[in-house]
């Protein structure tokens, strides 16, 4: 997973303000890992009070970590919770990464071995400085990795829509499998039917897009059908990290049915409807199960273990 790590500081007018560790890629980290897959993260944060917080919580769920602290400040998003514990955010981010053939040099310097699946998205791949090296290193590794995209749009933190789409088109064309919710794919492109934005999207290249849309039915389009399945009600807590335990419980249901690395890349963009089923059936339920919870704290493997 590569991607930003921050401290969400969660505020309502009902509660004491929390703080947890967070960013959408670091939560994708962590839920992989809690659904017993090695987890790899590379991102920064800083060697103060937060960016400790940040390491423990990588360590204390077993999640490695490529990249040390640094000396700028780690990044900061407050959270602030509307009655039906919707999270809208503020952010204070840096985001400054060592050059793309650095971060590969340092993966085989320091883990090696075969780097089986890549996960990118939210300002990953749209805030500078750090975004040009991200773009870089899907670039190069796409021949030898699948690749998961989630564009997470922020647009308090990437104003910019036009260059937002495109660079959201530049990341799908490279990805296998992109998640991204009804708000994403709405600001990328308001003037079009959300249905007609993910066919245009698989069309680029990926073996499947899913869409969650809050409370209301999930969609999903490969390029042998066009899918969409209720969600599994809860009584919500709070959303945050929860679509992030949605895209790391489907990537995990994919690596489980042997559908991501680049070996596998055919029999992925051949997904069958049963499995397509089953691999949403599963990210609902991780999904779900963070809601009910307050903050980003997404299931294990038994917690997802079938009735």
């Amino acid at each position: 997973m590569i991607g930003e790590a921050l401290v969400d500081v969660v505020v309502s007018d009902t509660a004491t303000p929390r703080a947890h560790v967070g960013g959408s890629p670091l939560n994708v980290a962590v839920g992989l890992s809690r659904l017993d897959l090695p987890a790899l993260f590379a991102g920064r944060y800083g060697s103060d009070e937060y960016g400790e917080m940040i390491a423990a919580h990588l360590r204390d769920n077993g999640v490695r970590s490529l990249l040390g602290p640094d000396s700028a400040p780690t990044s900061q998003a407050t959270a602030r919770l509307d009655p039906t514990g919707a999270a809208s955010y503020e952010f204070d981010l840096d985001w400054t990464l060592p050059s793309a053939g650095e971060l590969v040099s340092r993966y085989e310097g320091d883990v090696g071995g075969r780097l089986l699946h890549l996960h990118a998205g939210s300002i990953a791949t749209m805030l500078a400085p750090g975004d040009a090296e991200v773009m870089r290193l899907l670039e190069l590794l796409q021949p030898t990795t699948t690749l998961s995209y989630d564009p997470n749009v922020r647009p308090s933190i990437v104003p910019d829509r036009e260059f937002a789409r495109n660079r959201a088109e530049e990341s799908v064309r490279l990805a296998d499998v992109v998640h991204a919710s009804d708000e994403d794919i709405a600001w990328l492109y308001p003037d079009r039917p959300l249905l007609d934005s993910l066919r245009a999207w698989q069309q680029m290249g990926p073996a499947l897009v899913v869409m969650t849309r809050g409370a209301e039915d999930i969609m999903a389009v490969t390029a042998h059908e066009d899918y969409e399945r209720p969600i599994i009600p809860v009584d919500v807590a709070d959303t945050v990290g929860a679509g992030d335990s949605f895209t790391a419980a489907l990537l995990a249901a994919l690596n489980d049915r042997c559908l991501l690395g680049a070996e596998n890349r055919e029999q992925l963009h051949a997904i069958g409807h049963q499995d397509l089923e089953s691999v949403l059936i599963y990210a609902c339920r991780a999904a779900a199960i963070t809601s009910s919870r307050p903050g980003a704290d997404p299931p294990t493997r038994a917690e997802l273990v079938d009735d």
